[in-house]
């Protein structure tokens, strides 16, 4: 069943993608002029996976600066959309830096990124979660790929599907909607000044380019979050599709429940497994 995206909340980074990608404005009428229209595209899923729990992802997941920038500054939400930049600027004077561990499939062309991954005994307990599962499970999985690693700390991890995190987010330049990856932004250092500048070029996707960051396409992922670098009594937020997966202990609202815990999670993706109502191109 295709479906119809309609640009109605903060971000709009699909609705942004689908539009921009045929030099149309994101709008309400042009996306609901796409979908009378009724021309369709295939859409990348990515199938997030913790034990025996599952969440499905059209757009990105974020875990650090991203995730918080996101997720802390809805306390700010009477701001509208300037509340992202308001309390980015708070978040890159206070910067946070996370331990923890990411391995991935790592796409044609960037097998070198990263350092060699040591397999072990995860295999057969991921295996056997996949199957345990009822109805559609995501694709299948095979541990022997993660042959790559980057460890921590972390400022920024974040995931995309598509090109446009937000409206003025051009966060995944080179992002495609179906063909099979997905792209993957990395910041483990970077000085305040230069995080700066760097957050200001990502309307146009120059922050891809930064010495500070690392811009590949990943099959596969596993994130291992861990806590924060300068207090290990408190860890971060893992924010999917603009909602909240799983939060650490001292985080923003930690007293609420999410669907997944702050802990070790495997991600994967299927090759134009959705259906959108798209422009013309």
């Amino acid at each position: 069943m295709p479906l119809g995206v309609i640009p109605a909340g903060t971000s709009n980074g699909m609705a942004k993608s689908l539009l921009d990608f045929v030099g149309e404005s994101c709008t309400a009428f042009n996306a609901t002029l796409a979908i009378i229209r009724g021309h369709k595209r295939s859409l990348d899923v990515a199938t997030v996976l913790q034990g025996q729990k599952k969440y499905f992802s059209v757009l990105m997941l974020a875990w650090g600066l991203i995730a918080d920038i996101d997720i802390e500054s809805e306390k700010y939400r009477w701001m509208g959309s300037a509340r992202m930049d308001f309390y980015a600027i708070q978040r890159i004077f206070c910067l946070r830096k996370y331990h923890g561990c990411i391995k991935f499939v790592a796409a044609p062309g960037f097998e070198n990124f990263g350092e060699p991954n040591e397999l072990g005994g995860e295999i057969d307990e991921l295996n056997s979660n996949w199957v345990m599962q009822d109805g559609y499970c995501g694709p299948t999985f095979d541990m022997k790929g993660f042959n790559r690693k980057i460890e921590g700390p972390f400022v920024s991890i974040w995931l995309h599907n598509v090109p446009w995190g937000g409206e003025d987010v051009l966060a995944a330049p080179d992002a495609k909607f179906s063909d099979g990856y997905l792209d993957l932004i990395v910041m483990k250092d970077c000085p305040k000044i230069s995080l700066a500048t760097l957050m200001g070029e990502m309307n146009k996707g120059g922050h891809v380019r930064s010495p500070h960051v690392l811009y590949l396409k990943v099959k596969a992922f596993a994130l291992e979050p861990g806590p924060r670098a300068d207090d290990p009594n408190k860890e971060g937020i893992i924010d999917v599709d603009g909602e909240v997966l799983a939060r650490g202990k001292g985080t923003y609202k930690c007293d609420q429940k999410t669907l997944m815990t702050y802990d070790k999670l495997h991600i994967k993706v299927d090759q134009g497994l959705a259906t959108v109502f798209s422009p013309i191109n």
